[in-house]
């Protein structure tokens, strides 16, 4: 997915921001609350997502550095998604849905459908640009786009790679999770990382509690897609907001203490410690490098390659609004300068 506003902020990794509340529950870890923000995505019938990441407040968890939550979405109202080729770099691409599809097609030649359940995973490199359109058949749209900063030993690989992955229900007493990248509840995925990482759709029945064991080097986010009394150790998360922990814990105790099944997204890894900065869609390290990799995009240039076969709501090769592609932003007049994330640990209220 794009980030589609006209005037994009640029995104670093910025101490600061407004603290959390502290742990309730006795010897567990501190957990800072991240409340989304909207952004339309798409022309005068947008769908709106919900963003969480990045935020001056904390730009990552991790290496995961975007979060975009959106729907349940009723397309007939809204149009559904339908976002033109636009190019990506130094990332990956995590496609996550709970109601829909969506017809994916990118410049490496690969073309899918995204599927309630199944992960797809896009590996931008050195540059990649791909479509992504609700089908015909989709009445409603309910899901989350997640990206991953790319390391320094990765992020200028030639390949535009994509992988398809479709986990296994793991249950437990009170609910179930489907463990889409990394290793929890006994479950392996078998997907590429180029960081240490975690990513699961986690349900909780009503009135029940999960002890997850998770890695200590971990950092850990909550996102709560369904329930209205969800706490992660103690502390109420509300919904379509993420409650972080730091590094450190061993177990994070979640709890649904309402009378409606839960549905959450966790995700963690070990702290992305290089410098980056992220503007539009574009993840780099200095501003020449954003600078280049605009240029080539406007210019049409190679390092992205092309979508072929995009057949958007406008027509073949065309969105709602006419256009084939998208455009990238103006560059801010300013020098961008890459800083290092807040230290992985929740901040909390004095």
């Amino acid at each position: 997915m794009t980030n589609p506003e006209a005037n994009p902020d640029t995104h670093v990794c910025v101490d600061g921001g407004l603290p959390g509340p502290w742990a309730e529950r006795e010897g567990g870890a501190p957990v800072e609350l991240i409340t989304a923000r909207d952004v339309p995505l798409g022309g005068p019938r947008a769908m709106n997502v919900r963003r969480t990441l990045p935020q001056r407040q904390r730009s990552l968890i991790g290496a995961w550095c975007f979060i975009d939550h959106y729907g349940p979405d009723d397309v007939s109202a809204s149009g559904g998604m339908d976002v033109a080729p636009h190019p990506h770099t130094g990332l990956q691409t995590l496609s996550w849905l709970f109601e829909g599809t969506v017809a994916h097609i990118d410049s490496g030649g690969n073309s899918a459908h995204v599927l309630p359940g199944e992960m797809n995973l896009m590996t931008a490199g050195a540059g990649i640009c791909h479509s992504q359109t609700s089908t015909e058949d989709t009445d409603r749209l309910h899901g989350v786009q997640l990206w991953i900063a790319l390391p320094e030993e990765a992020r200028n690989r030639p390949g535009r790679d994509f992988e398809h992955f479709v986990p296994e229900p793991v249950t437990f007493d009170g609910g179930s999770a489907l463990v889409f990248l990394g290793s929890l509840l006994g479950s392996q995925s078998p997907v590429s990382m180029y960081s240490p990482l975690v990513g699961a759709e986690i349900r909780l029945d009503p009135g029940a509690a999960l002890d997850l064991t998770v890695d200590s080097g971990f950092e850990h986010g909550l996102l709560v897609d369904t329930g209205e009394a969800i706490t992660l150790e103690g502390v109420r998360v509300p919904k379509d907001a993420v409650g972080y922990t730091g590094v450190g814990s061993r177990n994070l105790r979640i709890a649904n203490g309402g009378d409606e099944p839960a549905r959450l997204v966790l995700v963690g890894g070990a702290p992305f410690t290089e410098e980056l900065v992220m503007w539009w869609n574009f993840l780099g390290r200095t501003t020449e490098e954003i600078r280049q990799y605009r240029e080539e995009w406007q210019n049409h240039g190679e390092r992205f390659g092309r979508v072929e076969g995009y057949v958007g709501h406008g027509g073949p090769g065309k969105n709602r609004e006419g256009m084939g592609w998208i455009p990238a932003p103006e560059l801010p007049p300013v020098r961008m300068r890459p800083r290092k994330n807040p230290p992985p640990h929740a901040q909390i209220q004095d």
